[in-house]
């Protein structure tokens, strides 16, 4: 049961004057229909509204006095109402358009003296006001300082603010989860900082720094990383499947393990032996060898005596694991299969039935994976490749095919700390940062559209392989972006059959083919749209052209880099662009000055922000209400410890500390994770 004191902040906005049920729809589509979710809506703006005695050169938003002197009525719609009048400037107007007549002749009686607020501006000796924002008798119901709300289409801030008016008074005084650090930072109170951030006084009110702002953004940092934490220690006390390493199946590698690689193989060895369930974060760069500490793993779990199930998001990328496993496995007598949404009828129920009988020691596939009809014998170990791009509910719907699976998920997109903390703070993390001896360096060259002729008579002496990787499939009306099937028909005209196209709207088969006429040196070129973003390794490519490559994430344009320079010549990515923005000119130099991913992560997160970077529509990962991390990450960490130390000292939430920290946990949507207090 929610705690008393908070009842009100969860009540319906229809409880406040003026707010009916037609508002209270439309504030349920900006923000929500309960007190919290209006004020989690922050406002982004302020608008200064001073008195003025004189008109402003440039438009300005102002207030000023003035007497009515008459008005005219237009015949026609198009044409505006206007207001004539006089004030210590000179002659004024104010112009209506949709306007209600009635109203207006009402409310602009001549000789009546009135004070007005708007967008003030000069024309020909003449002062005008368009819609004015106030229209008073009084100054005092005209505010000189005003909150400004993003809002949507047809929406009125004004509601927001009467609104948010009517609630503050009424909010409730917490009590603090964290005093001590209240007093190092100077914070105000939770009720305080909910006033201050709604009622800014300066631009500078509005800045993530303010104290108000941070104070709340910690808050909610810090229920996110107590939410966190409590799964953390849930999934902790869950019983596992142990597989103790043996070291009966050996790899004979062709290369030496990097250092990186060896230390994390073995946190994950510890974890598999380990009573308790894993589920552990292997994160590294392109290129720095994920794959095979990821069938080293599965190796320990098959000689348990337990299968494995390995997850890839693409049926590209499926069958390149499957390709590599059964190579590296082939001397050991280990069984391979491989599911995707391909296998059909018979050739399907046959593998199905090796799968349940237990002759398939390690399935790898797509999310054919995750039907029901997929029955493993004893399934030990979960590998997720590309955690990212499955969904949350995906993911488990894997672990939980047998009761505690071992899970390593898996990413060669590198997070910064500050969002691995918020969206990984679940699991263990082992990170690679070091790649595989022989890796060539990738010289990153940027050039503009109208390059490409050049270019691609350059290609035409070169002789590696070559992916241009285009925005679009195909043409659109709405873009002026090339498409890859156009690209393709251009590049076949001077390459001929040397051209291969391969995107996501294309049937399997014809990716197969595309793919492996690539992969045998048939094709020179695979034009190709992002489909080959992740993963794909074809040694003989040394070429990566982007087109319109400002259009690009940066954590894409480095995921699409890595796909060359996995041989032993030089490789070359060559990045064109069209119309650049200041963003997108400072994406491309960070791409050109360097290769680590972690800190194009860090320069992904500051040009983008948290939401784009962790992909939240495609993942299901949290939006923050009121923490920014591109901006406020020291918070974060800050958080982090404080969580850590909180059920450390109070594991129950018992004290009434622990009541202050349960308050936040309610306050921002986490009140589910409260119930794992109550599960051990």
């Amino acid at each position: 049961m929610r705690p008393d004191i908070l009842i009100p902040l969860f009540a319906s906005v229809q409880s406040f004057q003026g707010i009916g049920a037609k508002l209270s729809m439309w504030l349920e589509k900006l923000c929500g229909r309960r007190v919290i979710d209006v004020l989690w809506h922050l406002p982004t703006g302020l608008n200064e509204r001073p008195v003025i005695t004189q008109a402003p050169i440039e438009p300005h938003l102002a207030t000023l006095q003035m007497t009515v002197m008459g008005y005219e009525v237009p015949h026609h719609k198009k044409q505006p109402y206007v207001v004539f009048g006089s004030w210590v400037g000179g002659e004024i107007q104010l112009l209506f358009f949709n306007y209600h007549a009635s109203f207006l002749n009402k409310k602009f009686i001549v000789g009546r003296t009135l004070w007005v607020s708007g967008t003030v501006i000069q024309e020909r000796g003449v002062t005008k006001i368009l819609h004015p924002d106030y229209v008073e008798a009084e100054k005092a119901k005209i505010p000189e300082l005003e909150s400004v709300y993003p809002l949507k289409a047809g929406a009125n801030g004004k509601v927001v603010r009467r609104l948010i008016e009517q609630i503050l008074p009424t909010l409730p005084n917490l009590a603090e989860e964290s005093p001590s650090l209240v007093a190092k930072y100077g914070w105000p109170s939770w009720k305080e900082a909910m006033c201050q951030v709604h009622q800014p006084k300066t631009q500078a009110d509005l800045l993530p720094t303010n104290k108000a702002r941070m104070r709340l953004a910690f808050d909610e940092l810090l229920a996110d990383q107590v939410a966190l934490q409590l799964v953390r220690r849930y999934n902790k006390r869950e019983m596992g499947l142990a597989l103790p390493f043996q070291n009966n199946l050996v790899l004979q590698l062709p290369f030496s393990l990097t250092h990186a690689q060896i230390r994390c193989l073995k946190e994950i060895r510890e974890d598999m032996e380990s009573p308790e369930r894993m589920t552990r974060l292997l994160q590294g760069d392109v290129g720095s060898g994920k794959t095979i500490v990821a069938v080293l793993a599965a190796l320990q779990a098959v000689e348990n005596g337990a299968q494995v199930a390995f997850l890839a998001p693409t049926d590209i990328l499926a069958h390149q694991h499957y390709e590599k496993v059964k190579t590296f496995c082939a001397l050991l007598k280990v069984n391979v299969g491989l599911l995707t949404g391909r296998e059909k009828g018979r050739t399907r129920e046959a593998l199905l039935q090796e799968i349940v009988s237990g002759k398939v020691d390690i399935l790898i596939g797509t999310h054919a994976l995750l039907e029901e009809n997929v029955v493993f014998k004893k399934l030990g170990l979960a590998i997720i490749d590309e955690q990212h791009r499955f969904g949350v509910r995906q993911r488990l719907a894997l672990a939980e095919k047998e009761k505690g699976v071992n899970v390593l998920a898996m990413t060669a997109t590198p997070i910064p700390r500050t969002l691995a903390l918020t969206a990984y703070g679940d699991m263990d993390v082992s990170i690679l940062n070091e790649k595989p001896a022989g890796r060539q360096p990738i010289e990153t060259c940027v050039m503009p559209l109208s390059e490409v002729e050049r270019l691609m008579m350059k290609l035409k002496e070169n002789d590696s392989q070559v992916y241009w990787v285009c925005p679009l499939v195909a043409d659109s009306e709405s873009s002026d972006l090339m498409a890859a099937e156009k690209r393709y028909q251009s590049l076949q005209k001077i390459f001929g059959s040397q051209v291969g196209l391969i995107h996501g709207q294309m049937k399997a088969v014809e990716k197969d083919a595309a793919m492996t006429d690539f992969i045998n040196g048939k094709t020179k070129i695979l034009v190709s749209t992002t489909v080959i973003e992740v993963g794909v390794d074809v040694p003989s490519a040394g070429v990566m052209v982007v087109e319109h490559a400002e259009r690009f994430g940066l954590a894409t344009l480095h995921q699409l880099r890595g796909r060359v320079g996995r041989g032993r010549e030089k490789a070359v990515c060559l990045l064109l662009y069209g119309r650049l923005s200041e963003t997108g000119r400072e994406r491309l130099k960070v791409l050109r000055e360097s290769e680590d991913g972690f800190k194009i992560a860090e320069a992904d997160l500051r040009l983008r922000g948290a939401g784009e970077v962790l992909g939240i529509r495609q993942s299901g990962l949290p939006l923050f209400h009121l923490a920014d991390l591109s901006l406020q990450g020291e918070l974060l960490e800050v958080a982090h410890e404080e969580a850590i130390q909180i059920l450390k000292e109070d594991p129950k939430l018992e004290t009434n500390r622990g009541q202050a920290v349960k308050n936040m946990l309610y306050l921002f949507s986490k009140e589910k994770e409260l119930y794992l207090l109550k599960a051990g």
